[in-house]
């Protein structure tokens, strides 16, 4: 790139207004005001061409589109915390830095989180269809609509990162007891704010818990980690919650599991082959078995706000010739 020239940043879909109107005054921006999803072709031509590209999570920047790059791609500035969407290997290989956008996500993720944890033990979407169904509610009753108590029941959180924490500090205050398997134990002093039990094993933990929160991300390492084994352990009693990556779960034996009542539901903000979601599913949510949400953990415009500011430093940093604040590592996955 000739000296003083503006960066080309090709932007895979559309970001809040103010985000896009600061990167067209400090880049060329080649920005997506559609909001169409980029086909893979798309996605090469962008790689030929730009100096920088900021995918989203729907984009899979995979060795076949690397492999194209031009000599001009030397930033892919991630729009996400997330870069299961990118082949960070490849990437290093060929000279490419990954960036990423942590820590901004992770309150508005846990409060999701949370809400999944009331809303299917305590069966609030099904109360809240009764009011806008076709028949009317015909009043209060002592058997109607019950649901589980979560107060003093056992959370066990699969991933205590920054999110898996958080999420633990608000179940805390609903009066939860906290266990949680992480690929490393969490520091004595994490452990004693929380109240939280460390698990060894993530088998013995679910074969214990009430309820159980996904908040691990997904890797080659955490692919079906709940694998259909694993989620025959879960207790006929239990729930399950994922707010972080679809594939971290065998979607189709939980599927199997809540059909035959062999595990009492889930809430689910995040699906294996989204957007495209298990007809499964669907039939058990309109049971009412099974909470499904549009991948919204997110959804907070500060937070896409803040991404989008994260994006704009790991661009303008690294284009001043230093390193980027949240550089992504292959050994960091």
């Amino acid at each position: 790139m000739a000296q003083g020239k503006k960066p080309l940043v090709v932007v895979t879909r559309r970001l809040p207004d103010s985000v896009e109107m600061r990167m067209r005054e400090l880049f060329d921006a080649r920005l997506n005001a559609d909001d169409t999803p980029m086909s893979q072709g798309q996605l090469v031509e962008a790689a030929k061409a730009a100096d920088v590209i900021v995918p989203t999570v729907t984009d899979h920047i995979d060795r076949s589109v690397l492999s194209q790059s031009g000599d001009r791609l030397r930033l892919i500035a991630n729009f996400g915390n997330g870069v299961d969407n990118i082949d960070v290997a490849s990437a290093v290989q060929r000279g490419i830095t990954v960036t990423n956008t942590p820590g901004v996500l992770t309150e508005d993720t846990a409060d999701m989180t949370m809400a999944l944890i009331l809303a299917v033990p305590r069966r609030l979407v099904e109360g809240a269809n009764v009011l806008v169904g076709a028949a009317d509610w015909t009043g209060w009753s002592p058997t109607w609509m019950l649901g589980h108590r979560i107060w003093g029941k056992r959370l066990g959180i699969v991933g205590m990162g920054r999110i898996g924490q958080a999420v633990a500090r608000r179940a805390q205050a609903f009066g939860l007891k906290i266990h949680y398997h992480n690929r490393r134990r969490v520091a004595p002093r994490i452990e004693e704010e929380l109240h939280a039990t460390y698990w060894e094993s993530l088998d013995q933990m679910l074969m214990r818990m009430d309820i159980i929160s996904v908040n691990c991300p997904h890797t080659p390492a955490t692919y079906h980690l709940l694998s259909a084994r694993r989620l025959k352990l879960i207790r006929p009693e239990a729930y399950v919650v994922n707010t972080a990556r679809g594939e971290v779960i065998d979607e189709n034996a939980l599927a199997r599991l809540i059909e035959s009542d062999e595990v009492a539901g889930a809430g689910l903000d995040v699906f294996e082959r989204e957007p495209a979601v298990s007809p499964k599913l669907v039939k058990l949510a309109k049971t009412g078995k099974v909470v499904l949400l549009p991948h919204l953990g997110s959804a907070t415009l500060e937070g896409r706000v803040d991404m989008g500011d994260k994006v704009i430093v790991n661009i303008k940093t690294f284009m001043d010739g230093h390193r980027p604040p949240d550089r992504v590592l292959p050994s960091m996955l």
